[in-house]
């Protein structure tokens, strides 16, 4: 009686074990201002951890807020955020510093990532280089998305591809990171695209 007790207790163990969903870490980085707080909060289920603080005179000369005159705040550390999807995978979201002084935290925060998403502003281009270039030399699967700002003029996402000088397997795309669906659309692109530049089974086939 006492094994079957415990046989019984052991398969519903099992089975708690069977229904824990996959954890998943996501680096959301770019440039300053192009919308990496806006994107982690707008997609977080869960209140997201913010470490902004107020620009201040000192960063005059320092931070380049050309195209972002109106940006007041900036992450100093890191944004995060959490997203679960299908029950079957937690992202856990970073979000990376724009400016330079703080790029010594990108390490940390892209330790053990799966992906990463680059966001892109046509008006400041040049900005996401970095990021771009972080990724490659690490081999960290990644995707352009460009978030879509009101009156920035919009690219053929071929030219967008050329101007970064991107392999032809990473995908560039549009998005709002405003918006919900645009965001969950980024994420769901780059763990596919991710799991395939690694070799891992199809998002699909897994059942998400």
């Amino acid at each position: 009686m006492v094994s079957g007790l415990s046989d019984a207790g052991g398969g519903r163990r099992d089975a708690r074990a069977r229904r824990m969903p996959t954890a998943v870490k996501i680096v959301i980085a770019g440039g300053f201002g192009v919308g990496k707080t806006t994107m982690v909060g707008t997609v977080s289920e869960t209140r997201p951890l913010r470490t902004e603080e107020i620009l201040t005179d000192e960063s005059v000369g320092v931070d380049d807020v050309s195209g972002v005159e109106r940006k007041k705040t900036t992450t100093v550390a890191m944004d995060f955020g959490r997203l679960t999807f299908r029950d079957e995978y937690v992202l856990y979201l970073f979000g990376t510093p724009g400016q330079e002084r703080f790029w010594f935290m990108w390490d940390e925060v892209s330790l053990g990532a799966l992906g990463a998403v680059v966001l892109a502003d046509t008006r400041r281009l040049s900005d996401c280089f970095p990021s771009v270039d972080y990724f490659e030399r690490r081999g960290t699967p990644f995707v352009v998305a460009v978030n879509c700002f009101e009156g920035a003029r919009q690219y053929d996402l071929a030219e967008i591809q050329l101007a970064l000088n991107l392999g032809p397997k990473v995908p560039v795309m549009l998005c709002d990171a405003r918006r919900l669906d645009s965001c969950k659309q980024v994420l769901i692109d780059l763990v596919l695209h991710a799991m395939k530049s690694r070799g891992l089974p199809a998002l699909e086939s897994q059942g998400a």
